[in-house]
């Protein structure tokens, strides 16, 4: 079956970086673009980047935008998420997902804490 498993969270301080990975099994990783979501206490879920399935195109919400990179491995069936410059707004937890459509796969979750 599908499954999307997530790490790297943590706690860290403002202005550090964490570097985010999921990896995924039970389908044809390679073929299929992948995101990462992300949502906050009392907050809707909200998409942070997206890659295509080469890796060769990202886009990125406007919040992200110059501090977070999102690439992927695809011999490793891997997606990552490199965040720089964490502020404490982006306290949240980090989902990784597989966007087909009306039956999207998720991760369970990993949780990103940033305070001082």
């Amino acid at each position: 079956q599908v499954q999307l498993v997530e790490s790297g969270g943590g706690l860290v301080q403002p202005g550090g970086s964490l570097r985010l990975s999921c990896i995924a099994s039970g389908f044809s990783f390679r073929n299929w673009a992948m995101d990462w979501y992300r949502q906050s206490p009392g907050k809707g879920r909200e998409l942070v980047a997206t890659i295509n399935s080469k890796g060769r195109a990202t886009h990125y919400a406007d919040f992200a935008r110059d501090r977070f990179i999102i690439s992927r491995d695809n011999a490793k069936n891997t997606v990552y998420l490199q965040m720089n410059s964490l502020k404490v707004e982006d306290t949240a937890v980090y989902y990784c997902c597989w966007p087909i459509g009306s039956s999207n796969y998720w991760g369970q979750g990993t949780q990103v804490i940033v305070s001082s």
